[in-house]
């Protein structure tokens, strides 16, 4: 199944841990009848949750699949190279990105989302100390061998991916990028909240638009709830002088299309030049029908001036 132009992807990662497997099943349910068929999950969501292992999210998907009988209907989007090598142990004991770690992880992946293949397959994380063409190479394997339709790659430097592409030469290569990102933008010289994080940057976005296969996906696009709920506190890279008038922009356009605030985020995103494909976690079923809701809102070239230009 085709990954659609513009659409949502809804993001997994609580799936199994902080959100328990009824409300899961709930919020996979209304997702689909909303028309949503892309779903992004990681072979190690969430390990660092009290109790979580990893193998929870792609297990519950796997479950809910099965029941509800539908695999041909969804869009599976899964990552390996940044589970624990041992349990216990956190991103400085990853798995990895060699050959074996690359086979073994998706193998294990398959098996706990009850498939045969993957859409898109991820290289979650960088790993340097596995040669870039092993990796490169075995990940070329994978869609070779059936088992991934497509292969894209998270949180690595620009020049790596570059690279990464290069070295494939006439293989299959990474097409697909996600990275963080959102309407309000933070000083790079500040760590964002977790040290795997990578955000784009105007590079990332020259390196998209010059490459016109590249699809760019944004996790963290709605800052966990930064926009709307106050007892969520925005990061501290977020606290400069530009973000009060690019919030100020935002509750403008928003009052202006009688839409929510998380809704103009998304908006703005899937519009973006280049366009972005938005990943949104939802612990609550409301939560994925405003998100979906935004895939009917559209901003004039007014507004999407307003925004772009505040704070700037």
């Amino acid at each position: 199944m085709a990954i659609p132009q513009r659409t949502i992807a809804l993001g997994a990662l609580p799936f199994g841990t902080t959100v328990d497997e009824k409300t899961s099943y709930a919020v996979l349910d209304r997702f689909t009848e909303l028309g949503g068929t892309v779903i992004d999950t990681a072979d190690n969501y969430a390990f660092w949750v009290d109790g979580g292992t990893g193998d929870e999210s792609e297990d519950v998907i796997g479950r809910w699949l099965a029941d509800r009988r539908n695999r041909d209907q969804v869009v599976l989007a899964t990552k390996g190279g940044a589970r624990p090598a041992t349990p216990g142990t956190g991103l400085e004991n990853a798995e990895g990105l060699s050959e074996k770690a690359v086979r073994a992880a998706v193998e294990a992946s398959l098996r706990r989302l009850g498939t045969d293949r993957v859409e898109l397959y991820w290289a979650h994380i960088e790993d340097r100390a596995t040669p870039l063409a092993e990796t490169v190479a075995a990940l070329a394997d994978l869609v070779d061998g059936g088992k991934a339709g497509e292969l894209g790659v998270s949180n690595h430097a620009v020049w790596r991916v570059e690279r990464a592409r290069a070295l494939a030469g006439d293989r299959p290569r990474f097409t697909h990028l996600q990275y963080r990102y959102s309407y309000l933008q933070p000083r790079l010289d500040m760590a964002l909240p977790s040290s795997a994080h990578v955000h784009v940057t105007p590079e990332l976005l020259d390196y998209v638009r010059a490459e016109g296969e590249l699809r760019l996906w944004a996790y963290s696009s709605l800052l966990a709830g930064g926009y709307t709920r106050e007892d969520v506190e925005v990061p501290g890279a977020y606290d400069h002088p530009g973000t009060p008038p690019r919030l100020a922009a935002l509750r403008e356009v928003a009052g202006e299309l009688d839409a929510t605030v998380n809704q103009v985020v998304l908006a703005w995103l899937l519009d973006h030049d280049p366009a972005v494909l938005p990943v949104v976690g939802a612990s609550r079923v409301a939560q994925i029908e405003e998100a979906m809701g935004a895939l009917d809102l559209r901003l004039d070239a007014d507004q999407r001036r307003r925004l772009d230009e505040a704070g700037v």
